[in-house]
Formats: structure tokens, sequence, C-alpha cells
């Protein structure tokens, strides 16, 4: 038998997650973003759970052939565009969306000889200082494109940088000012907002939305449960408890003995550490499921297993099982007792974890 750790990938969730996003935007055509793997829940499973999206949008170009290849024809967006000309060609041939954000990638396109289909999207840089154009160099970059005879569809964008800052609605406010004072009257499409914005900022649906932590069932929100927004967990990780030992007062647990015992109690050993991709630095007090009971973690977490607090559950014992996050046990929740987010655990699920759907 194998290890009895295994995350559980809940598709019908991932459905349930799409309609909360459709209920939100109702007039944004949804362009589900599914980089990363799927944020570590699988690329043609994910994907086969959001065929009803309007698109795409990942990183990686052979991730979108493989989506290709697998029969999906709606538009797929590489949101960091290409990297080099030879790009250029399997992004023609395989009907691809890219996202132009440097005068490198104009140039490239200068010298890519193909004619027309070629739809991209023009990034606008509005206070993320990350990727996009400056308003100053906006127009000369779109005037690149519209002047090329590569390019067809043009949709301009941009990405807000505070959208899950519950004190981010000036910040959202002035990007949406720049954006808006750069699009206004072009008569193109418009791309803005992600999870955080489609929840709580209805004026910057524009004609795309592009979903990605509420797809999945996390928050965007610090100060929102997933629950709240009616989000469900798309991936469950359990196990299983593997043995049972009995502590004294004074007794330490794991490697370094930050965790003693100040009473007599017992405590579960968990098949599942940080080679599985749970956060080694997740403190004594990270809450778990054992039996269906809330507890915690004890300790250090190991490369292959982890210590739980089975005080007030009489039965616990060996083969009990355990959830670390999903259902029952908000992945956000266990990010933050972790110092971390529950994109960087979504996404960090070891390819040694045993996958079931």
């Amino acid at each position: 038998m194998p290890r009895p750790v295994q995350a559980l990938i809940d598709l019908s969730a991932l459905e349930q997650n799409l309609s909360v996003v459709r209920c939100h935007a109702p007039r944004a055509r949804v362009m589900a973003v599914i980089k990363a793997d799927a944020y570590g829940h699988g690329l043609l499973r994910a994907a086969s759970a959001l065929k009803s999206a309007d698109g795409f949008a990942l990183l990686e170009l052979d991730a979108a052939i493989r989506l290709r290849d697998a029969g999906y024809r709606q538009p797929i967006l590489l949101v960091e565009g290409f990297f080099s000309t030879e790009e250029l060609a399997l992004i023609e041939q395989y009907h691809l969306s890219a996202v132009i954000h440097h005068s490198e990638q104009l140039a490239m396109l200068s010298a890519f000889k193909r004619r027309g289909g070629l739809d991209v999207f023009l990034k606008l840089n509005t206070g993320m200082n990350r990727l996009g154009f400056v308003p100053e160099q906006f127009p000369a970059a779109l005037e690149a494109l519209k002047t090329s005879p590569a390019i067809g569809q043009i949709t301009l964008m941009t990405h807000f940088a505070r959208a899950d800052e519950s004190a981010g609605e000036d910040s959202v406010s002035a990007q949406l000012q720049r954006f808006n004072a750069i699009a206004a009257g072009r008569n193109l499409p418009c791309s803005l907002a992600n999870s955080a914005a489609i929840l709580r900022y209805s004026e910057t649906h524009a004609d795309w939305v592009r979903p990605g932590i509420m797809l999945y069932g996390a928050s965007p929100f610090a100060d929102k449960t997933a629950a709240e927004l009616g989000l469900r967990p798309v991936m469950t990780v359990s196990s299983k408890i593997i043995a049972v030992q009995n502590l004294k007062a004074g007794d330490a647990v794991g490697y370094g003995h930050v965790f003693r015992a100040d009473r007599t109690m017992q405590v579960g050993i968990v098949a599942g550490g940080y080679a599985d991709g749970y956060p080694r630095h997740a403190p004594t007090g990270t809450p778990v499921l054992v039996n269906g009971r809330r507890s915690r973690i004890l300790g250090r977490v190991s490369m292959d297993m982890l210590h739980v607090d089975l005080s007030g559950i009489e039965s616990a014992g060996v083969g009990s099982p355990v959830i670390l996050w999903g259902e029952g046990m908000p992945v956000d929740e266990v990010a933050q007792l972790a110092g971390t987010i529950s994109y960087e655990l979504l996404c960090a699920l070891a390819p040694r974890m045993q996958v079931v759907t």
C-alpha cells in the first residue's frame, strides 16, 4: 500500500468556484488563470473542470501547447509573453495570445515576417511596477502594434498591486484612473481584474476578468474567509496517524526539542512533512483536523513526518485520519500560521504526493 498522505482534488469545487466568478462579473468574459500547473492542482485536470471558461491564462509555452493538443480551442494567453522570435512561430502555429510588456518584444515582432492573426494583450504599468509600459511609453507601443502586419486583436490590460488589501481602495482607484486615462476613446477590449478585484471592485471588471486563487477555493483577502465568499476548497491534503507516543511532563518531541510537554499527553505521528509540501516553518499550534476534530501540530516539521496533539481526542490512534488543509481546515488559516500565503502551499505540493480525484 502507498503512504497514506495524499491530495484529493475536488473538480466539482472548481466548477462551483467558477460560477462564483460569473456571479460577481456577469458581463465579463472569464480568463481562468491556470499557471504553475494550475496552482499545483494539475494543468489538464483543472482545465477539464474549467472547460466552460472563456479563456485560459498561464506562463509556460509548453503548457499552452499541451492545452491545444488536448483539444481546448478558447483563447490561451501567455501572461509573460514570449522571450524569443523562435517562440513566435509556435505561438502563431498554436493560435495563442501573448502579453506585450516591454520594447524588446516589439522589436521581435518587427522581425517576425508572418502576417496577421497574433492576438496580444498590451500591458500598461499603472503602479505595480513589475511588467508593462509606463503611460509615457504606452501610446507609441500601441501604435507599433496597430501598424504591425503580424497583429490581430489588441486588448489593453493592467494588474492591481493592492486589490487584496482592506486599505487598498485608494491604490486601486489611482491605478484605475491611470488606466482609464490611457484606454479612454480607443475602443479596445480591456482586462484588469484579478480575484481580489473581481470580488471587491466591480468597476474594474471590464471585458475580461482573470480569476486565479479564488478558483482554487482560497481567499485573496486576509479579512474574509473563502467560505464567506462562497468558495469551496479544491485541494484537500490528508494523511493518517502512523504511530502514537505517550509523553510525560518534561518530554520533548522532534528535531531540536522545540516543543516540551508540560503534562502527560499523547502525540500522534503523521505521515507527511516538508518533502510532501507541508511548510517546514509551520510552528507549534498550526491547526490540523484529527478524526474530524480540530487539533494542532507540535514541534518542528520533519521531512516525512509531523507531530500532532491528541489531547482530548480519545478515539484517535494509529490509522486515524488527519486533514492538513482543505475540507474543514482552510488552507488560508494554515498558511497564515506558517507565515506565508495559500498560493505558496498549493503550488508547493511535492511531485511524490499521491493525487486523487
